[in-house]
């Protein structure tokens, strides 16, 4: 089998993934589709650690580890969350601007050149 075509893999975005995040995004892949994904590694970019990882999941598969539902995210939920802030311009503070010497609570003392 050719795996030279990431899009018959059965993670699409699987070259941007980061490893831990990978870690939970196979979890609902049965033995095949992990031995897939093992073999476009070790064909492309070879990194060690998503070996590691891959290879310790299909050893758990094997021992009798079934596929967990839920390790990915429903479709079109991660673009529409990945990297969004809970806090709206609505719901955010008005900016504060503290006064050029001092605290808000302290105010500064102007300078002068006084002499005791």
């Amino acid at each position: 089998m050719n795996t030279s075509d990431r899009g018959e893999l059965p993670l699409p975005d699987y070259d941007e993934l980061a490893l831990g995040e990978l870690e939970h995004r196979i979890r609902p892949l049965s033995s095949d589709d992990v031995e897939l994904l093992l073999r476009y590694e070790r064909e492309h970019a070879d990194r060690t650690h998503v070996i590691e990882l891959l290879t310790a999941r299909l050893t758990q598969l094997a021992e009798g580890a079934t596929p967990s539902p839920g390790g990915a995210p429903r479709p079109g939920q991660a673009d529409a969350t990945r990297g969004a802030s809970p806090v709206s311009p609505a719901t955010s503070p008005e900016p504060t601007h503290p006064p050029p010497h001092g605290t808000p609570y302290q105010r500064g003392k102007p300078k002068a050149d006084r002499q005791p």
